[in-house]
């Protein structure tokens, strides 16, 4: 599997990587162990993984399959910091206590004494931006993270991250996709000055940009689920379905799959270093991690661009 640098860092990792969101709700341990065990043997090495994902399950299982299924030393562990505080507003807990006390839990349950990328929420008007620098110093500084960065932070709020600190900030985590590009006005420029790199979360607008939700539900489907459909529905309507025939479409006519299309796409933007997918079962990532990422031909290119563009 092709590699890159992550920002301006001489840090490689697999262009595809694993997320592990479901990991502990829809997916068991044996579904995950098969999910790792397909990825490593398609030559994935990045996993990203968080202390919230449920509960910390994710991370104590991801902890219980390194050693066994793939070595620690042949992946790169890519975790965001921060335990939620008040989940319904989507915010976490960005102060320096929390932010350290998530680390050294996230480190606990996967069983290694360092990550290799830790990334701090944006803490919003509650939390001074010296804190969150101060936790992202001290895990960069005692060596339990390797690199460091930001996850779901505006472009002002990297660039003010950035030269407020003393430390390299390596890379962003943030949702992008066709069906969502609001971080290129801001956050993707900021990102490119600053020499940082990003992983895209929700590269197929959270399942959408695979077709499967254009005529129908289907039972097995997260947008069934009911955990999960207020997570889809965003995508379900509005512009969305407008963008997923153009994927579609596209899909069609170069003789692909609408996720290889969305993912071909998403993979040649500026300053992504790789593209997290998720996944329900092995079969289902063995799929995905088929994909070839060649660049899309322009006009198609353009096409999705035009259709895609943020209003």
């Amino acid at each position: 599997m092709q590699s890159r640098n992550v920002g301006s860092s001489g840090q490689p990792v697999s262009v595809l990587g694993l997320g592990t969101m479901t990991w502990g709700i829809d997916a068991d341990e044996e579904s995950a162990r098969e999910q790792l065990r397909v990825f490593a043997e398609a030559g994935g090495t990045l996993l990203s993984t968080a202390a919230r994902y449920s509960d910390g399950r994710s991370e104590a299982i991801l902890g219980s399959l390194l050693g066994d299924v793939v070595a620690r030393s042949e992946v790169v562990l890519a975790v965001l910091g921060g335990t939620p505080r008040r989940w319904a507003n989507g915010q976490s807990d960005a102060s320096r206590k929390g932010l350290l006390d998530s680390l050294d839990a996230s480190l606990s349950r996967l069983g290694t004494d360092s990550v290799d990328f830790w990334m701090a929420p944006s803490g919003g008007a509650d939390v001074p931006v010296e804190e969150t620098l101060s936790a992202l110093e001290s895990a960069y500084r005692s060596g339990r993270a390797r690199y460091v960065g930001l996850t779901n932070h505006a472009g002002w709020e990297i660039a003010r991250l950035c030269a407020t600190a003393g430390f390299p900030v390596t890379v962003h985590e943030t949702e992008y996709s066709l069906l969502n590009r609001r971080v290129e006005a801001e956050v993707l420029p900021a990102s490119s000055a600053l020499g940082v790199g990003t992983f895209a979360w929700a590269p197929l607008g959270r399942g959408a940009l695979t077709g499967k939700y254009r005529s129908q539900l289907p039972s097995d489907s997260r947008a069934a689920s009911d955990t999960w459909a207020p997570y889809v529905e965003t995508y379900l309507s509005g512009r969305a379905p407008r963008i997923t025939d153009a994927v579609c479409t596209a899909a069609r006519g170069l003789e692909l799959t609408a996720h290889e299309v969305a993912l071909r796409w998403l993979a040649h933007r500026p300053t992504v270093a790789a593209v997290l997918l998720g996944a329900r079962t092995g079969q289902q990532l063995k799929e995905l991690l088929g994909s070839s990422l060649a660049a899309l031909p322009a006009q198609i290119s353009d096409v999705l661009d035009e259709v895609s563009a943020p209003r």
